[in-house]
């Protein structure tokens, strides 16, 4: 009788590769793991709170939302110039879709913690109609297009989508300065209370 070999885990390159790294480095790996959770989330709200404070002291964020957001042929009030013709490609691109996409993710959670915690304009406690998932981002879609999405929802819609666009730059980021974050205060910190609870 012969046995087939164990098949491998999806997660073995992954675990290989971080292993590689914990070695390269001489970090452990959980500390590694944990450094880099805590990096990646702050390189997440630090450039959307700085994106949104931003967008709204220079007053871009309803005008980004209507240049990225409406149809193509649509023109508010101006004649088509280069900039009109600039962004009317943009649109097509699979970079503008994505982008649009961003900005209407940016548009239900900016509705959903407005409602919770009655930023933006809405009226804190309130809840969301009710509907699927499908049919708000339908309306969020509409909301974007329509160029309803003003003020400071325009803002953080305009700091989520530009967020998730340094995605790579954030990962890339976390990675390089896990390590440090790992020796330089994770393993201290570990160590005081290993030394802690020894006594």
């Amino acid at each position: 009788m012969s046995s087939t070999p164990p098949k491998p885990s999806r997660l073995a390159p992954y675990k290989e590769a971080l292993a590689a790294l914990s070695q390269r480095t001489r970090t452990p790996l959980p500390s590694l793991a944990v450094s880099f959770a805590i990096l990646h989330e702050l390189t997440a709200i630090l450039p959307l709170v700085g994106f949104f404070y931003g967008a709204r002291a220079l007053g871009v964020g309803e005008g980004l939302v209507r240049a990225v957001a409406q149809p193509r042929g649509i023109v508010s009030g101006q004649d088509e110039g280069a900039s009109t013709q600039y962004l009317s490609r943009f649109r097509d691109t699979w970079a503008g879709q994505r982008f649009k996409e961003w900005m209407v993710e940016g548009e239900m959670r900016a509705e959903r913690v407005g409602r919770r915690y009655g930023w933006f304009g809405f009226e804190k406690g309130s809840k969301v109609d009710g509907g699927s998932l499908e049919s708000r981002s339908a309306e969020a879609e509409a909301a974007l297009v329509s160029g309803r999405i003003a003020g400071d929802v325009a803002n953080a819609v305009v700091a989520y989508a530009l967020t998730k666009a340094f995605l790579p730059v954030r990962i890339g980021l976390s990675l390089y300065l896990s390590p440090a974050l790992s020796r330089g205060v994770l393993q201290p910190i570990g160590s005081a209370f290993a030394r802690l609870f020894r006594r």
